[in-house]
């Protein structure tokens, strides 16, 4: 299971930042995790609350925004959500699409209190 692996990175990253601000807390991150990441959103939550349980960063908050993949069209330009899997414009109807997004992992924010 890598998400549980990915879950210790995020908090890592949180650690570090926290360290940063001495005398606040982190109460919540937040992640986005594209479609086409790979990672089971539902893996690392679970994997995340199993990390966070009985340390000093509990009870810290792990909120998930899911990006979708998303495909550009180099006839028209549009750049589009996919959606049931159709990968051709829905502007012009040009099947050859390039992939615009939906492979992030990222550490979208963090929230802290003072």
């Amino acid at each position: 299971m890598h998400e549980l692996s990915i879950a210790s990175a995020i908090l890592d990253a949180v650690q570090t930042e926290a360290e940063k601000r001495p005398g606040s807390r982190v109460t919540k991150v937040v992640v986005r995790i594209g479609a086409l990441s790979g990672v089971e959103p539902e893996a690392l939550s679970f994997g995340f609350s199993v990390l966070v349980q009985g340390t000093m960063l509990e009870p810290l908050a792990l909120e998930i925004e899911a990006v979708p993949r998303r495909q550009r069209c180099p006839a028209c330009d549009l750049t589009f959500d996919v959606v049931d899997d159709n990968l051709a414009c829905p502007r012009c109807a040009n099947g050859e699409t390039i992939l615009a997004g939906g492979e992030e992992l990222d550490l979208a924010y963090l929230e802290l209190e003072e």
